[in-house]
C-alpha cells in the first residue's frame, strides 16, 4: 500500500532514532571508529568501506558527510562504471532529479528540475531554476547545457535553494561539475566505443608536467551515431493519398528522408595550472564544443480526426513530418528569403541542429596568512545555435507551421571571495559577484495554422540583454564539539531588458504583428536570501541537521507577446521559495554502509505562469504573456544509499517521494491549472545498481554492473479547452555492462546493454498547438542498443 508523505516523514525519524540508538547502544562500534576523517578514510580503505569525497558545496573543501546539504556526488570511477557520458544521464541516479534533453522545437537545450522547480523553456527572455556550473562558473543558459562529462573529477547534485551560496536562480537546487585538474606527472587515456547504429565514440585526455609548479591537462571527445527514429516521405508511402501529397525526388533511399535523434559531438578542452607553492594554485581552463545532428528523436503521438489524417500517425519509431511549407496566400506573389535560399512558392525549414560554443575561465586562489585565502573566478563564453522546427509534424501541406531559429550569446561573470578564520572556531566567506549577458535571438516564425488563409508569418532579430550584480556571505561556528551552526546572506540585483523585432519575411514591418516592433520590455529587479542551519555529530557514524534557507529564480519579461501591451505591460518578478529541511547522514558497519536521508517542506511563491487571457495588460489579442500568478507547498522525502557489504561487492541506490499542493492561482490562468492539480510530478522515484568485482588474479578483473531506475508518471498538463490532465506514463529501464580490467589496471574492455529490456517511452511532448493543428508529438526515449569500450591508460 502507498505511504503518505506523513507517514515517510514518521519513516524518516524512525529512521534517524535507530542510528542513534546504534550510536549509543554499540559501545564496541562507536569506540572502534576513528575520530578523525583522515583516519576514518585510511580505516575505510583498510576494512573496503566507502571512499569518501570531497565537495565544495560551502566555498570550501569539505568530505561530503560532513556537508549538511542534500548532496548527490559522483565521482569519475562511479561515472565510468555506470557509463555515464553526459548530463542528462546523472539524473537517473539522483532523488527528485528531472534533466531532459529537450525536443527539436528548443533546440540543443536541457530542462531541468530538482525538487519540482526549474525550467524547459529555451527563450532567453526566462530564467533557468537550476543553476548551473563548470568549474565554479555558472552557465546561464538551458541552450548548450547537455554537456558532455568529458575529463570529469566530480559531479555535485545539489537539491534543495542555494540562495545565499550558487545564489542566481537556483531556486531549485545547483548541478556542478569539476573536470580533472592538471597535475605533476605525465599520464594518459584512450578510449574507443563502437555500438548499436553505427556509434563511434573516441575519448581521450593527457596530463603533463611542464616545469615545477607547471602543469597542463588536454582532452577532447568525439562521438557519432544514426538516428532511430526514421522520417519519411509521406507521398512515397501514400502514393495515391487523399490529401493530394506528392513524393520528393528520390534520394536513392526509397522513401526514408532521414533518421533523427543523430548523435552528432565533437569537444576539446585544455588547461594550464601554475602552482608553485601552497599560497599559489591558479588554473586557466578553454574549450570548445561542435554539435551537428538531426533534430531530436519525435514521433506523432495524438491527432484529432476532424482537424488531420489519422494516416499522419506513422508509427512508433518513424514520423511523417517534412518541414516543408507552402508559399505565401497573402499578400500574393511575397518571396521568402532565408538562409536555405531565396524562394517564392515554398521552402523547407532545416531538420537538423547545429551547435558551437567556446569558453575560457581563470580560477585562482591565492593565500594571504594563515587562515586566509582569496579566490578569483573569471570567465567569458559564447556560442550560436541553429535549428529548424516542424510545429505541426505531420506532411499535410494545408496545416503550415514551421520555424527557423539562429540563437546568438556571449556571457562574462568575475566572483571573488575572501575565506578566513577567526580562531579555531569560525569560518566565514565574503564575496561579490557580477555577470553581463546578450542574447541575439533571430527567428522566422511561420505560424497560419492560427488562421490558414492570412499571412501569419514574421521574422525576429532580438536582442536580450541582462547583467546581475550580488554581494553574499557565510559564517560556520562551531561552538561546542559537535555543533556546528551556520549562517548565510547574498543580495542580488539584476536588470533584463528584450527589444523585439517584428517583420516579415521581405524585412518590412510585420502585417500582424507589426505594433510590436521596436518595443522594448524591461525586467529590474533586487531579492535578499538567507539560510540558517544546525549540525551535529553524534558520533563519527552519524550527522543530523536541520536548515531554512530561501532563494529565488529571477524575474524575466513575455517572450512571446501578440501585441505591445502584452511587452510593455507583461514583466513578472521572481519566484521565491523558502525551504525547510532536516536530514541524516551515517556511515555505519565500519563505512561499509552510508544511508543519507531528508525530508523538506517547500513554501513556493510567485509562480511564473501563462496567462490564457491578457485584459488585464491591456490586451485583448491572443495571450502570450506570463505572470507571478501562484502559490503552493511541496513536500517530499529522499534516501540515498551505498553499501559495500563485502570485499568486491557495491550497492548504490535512492528513492524519492514529491507531492504538493496550490494555495492559489491567478483566474487569469484559467482552466490550464486548477487547484486541486498535482503542483510537481513524478511522485515517486528510485535507482538501484549492483556491480562485483571479481580478481582474477594474473589474468587481471571482471567486474559486472546492472543498473535500473524508475520514473513515476509525470505530469504533462491539459489540453487547451479544458479536461483531465494528461500524464506521461511511468517507466522503468534497466542498464547492464561487463567490464575485464588487466592485472596492471591500464587495460579494459567493457560490454554493455543500454534499456536492456527494450522499454518504449515519451519523456517529453509537445502540445501548444493542438488546438489548432489536431497533432501532438513526442520524444521517444532510445531503444535498446549495445555498445563494445576499449580503453588504455598510459
Amino acid at each position: 500500500m502507498a505511504k503518505t508523505p506523513t507517514q515517510f516523514v514518521r519513516l524518516l525519524a524512525a529512521g534517524s532514532a535507530l542510528a542513534l540508538a546504534l550510536g549509543q547502544t554499540a559501545p564496541a562500534f562507536a569506540q572502534a571508529a576513528p575520530q578523525n576523517a583522515q583516519a576514518a578514510d585510511d580505516a575505510a580503505a583498510d576494512t573496503g568501506g566507502i571512499k569518501e569525497i570531497v565537495v565544495t558545496a560551502q566555498f570550501r573543501s569539505q568530505k561530503l558527510q560532513d556537508t549538511p546539504l542534500s548532496i548527490t556526488a559522483v565521482d569519475a570511477s562511479l561515472l565510468a562504471s555506470r557509463n555515464q557520458t553526459d548530463l542528462s544521464q546523472i539524473a537517473a541516479q539522483a532523488p527528485n532529479v528531472t534533466l531532459n534533453a529537450m525536443g527539436g522545437a528548443y533546440g540543443s537545450s536541457l530542462g531541468a528540475s530538482i525538487r519540482g522547480i526549474g525550467q524547459f523553456d529555451f527563450n532567453p527572455a526566462y530564467e533557468p531554476g537550476v543553476g548551473m556550473y563548470v568549474d565554479d562558473v555558472y552557465y546561464a543558459t538551458l541552450t548548450g547545457g547537455i554537456f558532455d562529462l568529458l575529463d570529469l573529477d566530480r559531479v555535485e547534485v545539489l537539491r534543495g535553494p542555494q540562495g545565499t551560496l550558487t545564489g542566481r536562480n537556483s531556486i531549485g537546487g545547483a548541478i556542478k561539475l569539476f573536470s580533472k585538474k592538471p597535475t605533476d606527472e605525465n599520464s594518459g587515456t584512450v578510449e574507443l566505443v563502437y555500438g548499436s547504429r553505427q556509434r563511434m565514440d573516441v575519448r581521450g585526455s593527457a596530463n603533463f608536467k611542464l616545469a615545477d609548479g607547471l602543469y597542463g591537462r588536454v582532452s577532447g571527445v568525439y562521438k557519432h551515431q544514426e538516428g532511430y527514429v526514421d522520417q519519411l516521405d509521406y507521398g512515397c508511402v501514400y502514393p495515391n493519398n487523399a490529401q493530394g501529397i506528392g513524393a520528393r525526388p528520390s534520394s536513392g533511399q526509397g522513401c526514408l528522408i532521414d533518421k533523427l535523434g543523430e548523435k552528432g559531438y565533437a569537444g576539446v578542452r585544455g588547461s594550464l595550472r601554475y602552482n608553485p607553492n601552497d599560497a599559489i594554485d591558479y588554473t586557466v581552463i578553454g574549450d570548445y564544443t561542435n554539435e551537428s545532428r538531426t533534430n531530436s528523436a519525435e514521433v506523432v503521438t495524438s491527432v484529432n480526426p476532424a482537424k488531420v489524417s489519422s494516416t499522419y500517425l506513422c508509427g512508433r519509431y518513424c514520423t511523417f513530418a517534412n518541414f516543408y511549407a507552402k508559399g505565401n496566400t497573402a499578400p500574393p506573389g511575397l518571396s521568402i528569403p532565408g538562409p536555405w535560399g531565396q524562394v517564392k512558392d515554398g521552402y523547407y525549414m532545416p531538420n537538423r541542429t547545429k551547435f558551437t560554443g567556446w569558453g575560457v575561465s581563470g580560477n585562482g586562489t591565492f593565500k594571504l596568512g594563515d587562515g586566509f585565502n582569496v579566490q578569483s573566478i573569471t570567465a567569458y563564453r559564447e556560442y550560436r545555435q541553429k535549428w529548424g522546427t516542424d510545429d505541426d509534424f505531420t506532411p499535410d501541406l494545408n496545416v503550415v507551421g514551421q520555424g527557423y531559429n539562429d540563437l546568438k550569446f556571449w556571457f562574462f561573470s568575475q566572483e571573488l571571495r575572501l575565506n578566513g578564520k577567526v580562531g579555531d572556531k569560525i569560518d566565514f566567506t565574503l564575496g561579490g559577484f557580477y555577470s553581463k549577458q546578450k542574447s541575439t535571438y533571430f527567428t522566422r516564425q511561420d505560424i497560419r495554422y492560427i488562421a490558414p488563409g492570412l499571412n501569419f508569418q514574421f521574422q525576429g532579430n532580438d536582442p536580450v540583454n541582462a547583467d546581475s550584480k550580488a554581494v553574499f556571505g557565510t559564517v560556520i561556528a562551531r561552538p561546542i564539539e559537535g555543533l556546528t551552526l551556520t549562517g548565510g546572506l547574498r543580495y542580488t540585483k539584476e536588470h533584463k531588458d528584450y527589444t523585439f523585432v517584428r517583420q516579415n519575411f521581405d524585412g518590412s514591418v510585420s502585417y500582424f504583428l507589426g505594433a510590436l516592433n521596436g518595443v522594448k520590455a524591461v525586467y529590474d529587479g533586487h531579492k535578499t536570501d538567507w539560510r540558517v542551519s544546525a549540525d551535529y555529530r553524534f558520533s563519527p557514524q552519524i550527522l543530523a541537521y536541520v536548515t531554512v534557507g530561501t532563494g529565488f529564480k529571477g524575474g524575466g519579461v513575455t517572450a512571446r507577446p501578440f501585441d505591445a501591451p502584452q511587452a510593455l505591460n507583461g514583466s513578472f518578478g521572481p519566484e521565491t521559495l523558502t525551504a525547510y529541511e532536516v536530514g541524516l547522514k551515517t556511515d555505519l558497519f565500519d563505512r561499509r554502509l552510508r544511508l543519507n536521508l531528508s525530508a523538506f517542506i517547500n513554501d513556493y511563491k510567485d509562480i511564473q505562469l501563462p496567462l490564457i487571457t491578457c485584459a488585464s495588460l491591456g490586451s485583448n489579442a491572443p495571450c502570450g504573456a506570463r505572470q507571478n500568478a501562484g502559490d503552493g507547498k511541496i513536500k517530499g522525502v529522499e534516501l540515498e544509499m551505498q553499501a559495500n557489504p563485502i570485499d568486491g561487492l557495491s550497492l548504490d541506490g535512492s528513492i524519492s517521494y514529491l507531492t504538493g499542493n496550490w494555495s492559489k492561482i491567478d483566474p487569469r490562468v484559467g482552466n490550464a491549472y486548477l487547484l486541486d492539480d498535482p503542483i510537481v510530478t513524478p511522485e515517486w522515484k528510485w535507482s538501484i545498481g549492483a556491480q562485483y568485482r571479481a580478481d582474477l588474479g594474473k589474468s587481471g578483473s571482471l567486474t559486472p554492473r546492472i543498473d535500473a531506475n524508475y520514473v513515476g508518471k509525470n505530469n504533462a498538463g491539459r489540453l487547451v479547452g479544458g479536461g483531465p490532465i494528461d500524464y506521461y506514463p511511468s517507466y522503468t529501464l534497466a542498464n547492464a555492462r561487463i567490464t575485464w580490467r588487466n592485472a596492471g589496471e591500464d587495460l579494459s574492455i567493457s560490454a554493455e546493454v543500454q534499456n536492456l529490456f527494450d522499454k518504449y517511452y515519451n519523456p517529453f511532448r509537445f502540445a501548444a498547438v493542438y488546438s489548432f493543428t489536431g497533432t501532438i508529438y513526442s520524444q521517444v526515449g532510445k531503444p535498446r542498443e549495445w555498445a563494445i569500450t576499449v580503453q588504455k591508460k598510459f
